[in-house]
């Protein structure tokens, strides 16, 4: 038996074209008022060519998103991939649009996020580590606020900012534990102004957020400006633009807010750009490069983050609202070894046929179905083969689907690329064209911060309840009161169970919600709500990815994918 090759031997054979001939194929013209190279085979388009295409039609837009994520892998990235190379490989023409990796997970518990097997975006290493540098932009963006704010008290805090009061964290894009909870200013010149703060992962930012929300340079700024950084002695919101902030941060960002194009291994293009994670932020790529590649392509390809309870509720009430989109068609990405851990399997037994744990799994793919058909969407099932699957397990799933109603496509994407697709983009294809979607928003921005949190819990999560202490009832009538009550929510919990157990699997129902903390986005728009034990700055695993991380003999990385 053939050696089965690993993502990076085949990332390392891959046959890539000089940037300017992956843009030519959706006509951006190679001169220098319409992308900058990066290099060889990555580009940043300009935004003087962007302003040219505001006339042009939109294409389809399709969102990629999954059942609950387990360790066995479902493959969302992959599939997004694999997808637009089929729909490339069926004569339509189509660009994936996905979120830069974080450093974060990378040196952590889940890897790299270029696709995998035959459906990846290459360059390979220099996307998951520090691609065209967004990522540092953002971060020195969001700590230049931080230093603002802490030299503006040390010079006389003229704003009479309430040390006790703020509410703006540091960044790093790094998984690191020991940096949640710091004391700063213990000692030196400082010393006087003593006060407790914390470091959040930079993909948990509200500048991430408001990078991946945003219009243009403009609205980016004017976003930035809207920031509330702490409250006064007087209880009254500080903003950024307060203490001249939005200026410098902009000009940190002025590159980075650029989309980014790379290339599938099939040489279609790929634009790449932003990445806040979907359980502790929205989970979705930015806007701009979402409505570039509409007007460049016939169909556009993108993800949203881990399963569809976090990262398509989000894609769908949040960025779909804030950026005027509506989907034409979802995919929902699932895997029968994930679908057995669902049932009960553990993950060392997944290489056993085992129909009573996958029917018994199946609960959870028909959740998921179900809550994409409230925001008045026909979803699609892909069917992400694994070498070990079974005639009989395979056909299980189809014919649940069948049974279901609902469109279904096993495919080969991994091993055979846009090749293995095929029969999902012509597919995705007819739902397009059908066109039976009457997408509608989950709820109306005019309900109450708690109505809208306790809906998501009971019509997404099937949640019995959810409890709050009086601290977090009265912030959030707070944000109510500062004007900030017509926003959409942002749940940040576990992605791996649709309670806050992540060891509950399957479809738990009637189960609590315990909200731990609320933070106001005022700049992104949204109300984050922290539930249970999730944490918006990780920690390591027991066994990092980092640990097998190394350059070999050769100067070639190992150990990252």
């Amino acid at each position: 038996m053939a050696k089965v090759k690993s993502d990076i031997e085949i990332a390392r054979k891959a046959k890539m074209k000089p940037i300017g001939k992956i843009l030519a194929k959706i006509k951006v013209p190679d001169k220098s008022s319409a992308f900058s190279p990066m290099g060889r085979h990555i580009a940043k388009i300009n935004f003087e060519f962007l302003d040219k295409l505001k006339k042009k039609k939109d294409g389809k837009l399709i969102l990629v998103t999954a059942i609950t994520p387990t360790p066995a892998g479902e493959g969302k990235t992959t599939t997004s991939v694999g997808l637009s190379d089929g729909l490339n490989k069926i004569g339509k023409k189509c660009i994936v649009c996905l979120r830069e990796p974080s450093l974060g997970p990378s040196f952590g518990m889940k890897g790299g996020a270029a696709g995998g097997g035959y459906a990846q975006v290459v360059p390979m290493e220099q996307i998951n580590l520090h691609f065209t540098g967004d990522f540092h932009a953002i971060t020195s963006a969001h700590n230049l606020l931080s230093a603002m704010i802490d030299n503006h008290i040390y010079w006389g805090n003229k704003l009479n900012i309430d040390e006790n009061k703020i509410v703006w964290k540091r960044v790093m894009d790094m998984n690191d534990r020991a940096l949640r909870f710091i004391d700063i200013n213990t000692s030196g010149v400082a010393k006087d102004f003593k006060r407790v703060d914390g470091f959040d992962i930079t993909v948990a930012s509200e500048v991430m957020a408001i990078f991946c929300l945003s219009n243009d340079l403009k609205d980016l700024e004017k976003r930035i400006g809207n920031i509330t950084f702490a409250y006064d002695k007087k209880g009254s919101p500080l903003y950024a633009r307060d203490i001249n902030a939005h200026g410098p941060m902009t000009v940190l960002l002025k590159e980075a807010i650029r989309p980014n194009v790379t290339q599938t291994l099939e040489n279609n293009p790929a634009i790449i750009h932003g990445g806040p994670f979907a359980n502790i932020a929205h989970g979705c790529n930015s806007v701009i490069a979402t409505k570039t590649a509409l007007k460049l392509s016939d169909y556009v390809v993108t993800e949203a983050g881990f399963g569809a309870d976090l990262g398509a509720e989000k894609f769908l009430n949040i960025k779909c609202r804030k950026a005027g989109l509506t989907p034409s068609c979802v995919v929902i990405v699932a895997t029968i070894r994930a679908l057995k851990m669902h049932g009960g399997v553990e993950k060392e037994d997944l290489k056993k046929e085992d129909i009573s744990a996958l029917e018994k799994g199946l609960v959870n793919l028909e959740r998921h179905i179900t809550n994409i058909k409230k925001f008045g969407l026909e979803p699609i099932v892909a069917v992400n083969h694994f070498a070990l699957d079974t005639e009989k397990e395979v056909k299980t799933v189809l014919n649940f689907c069948k049974k279901k109603k609902v469109e279904v496509s096993e495919c080969k994407h991994w091993a055979k690329g846009g090749n293995g697709t095929k029969d999902l983009a012509k597919k995705v294809v007819k739902v397009c064209k059908n066109n039976k979607n009457e997408f509608n928003f989950l709820y109306n921005n005019n309900l109450k911060l708690w109505d809208k949190i306790e809906l998501i819990a009971k019509q997404i999560y099937k949640a019995d309840k959810i409890t709050a202490d009086d601290k977090v009832k009265e912030q959030l009538k707070v944000f109510e009161d500062n004007g900030h009550g017509n926003l959409p929510v942002c749940i940040a919990k576990t992605q791996f169970s649709f309670s806050t157990d992540p060891k509950l699997k399957g479809a738990p129902s009637n189960h609590e919600i315990p909200i731990r903390e609320v933070r106001l986005s005022s700049g992104a728009e949204f109300v984050v709500v922290i539930c249970g034990s999730i944490m918006t700055m990780p920690g390591l695993p027991r066994k990092p990815a980092a640990d097998t991380i190394k350059l070999n003999q050769k100067g070639q990385i190992e150990g990252l994918f």
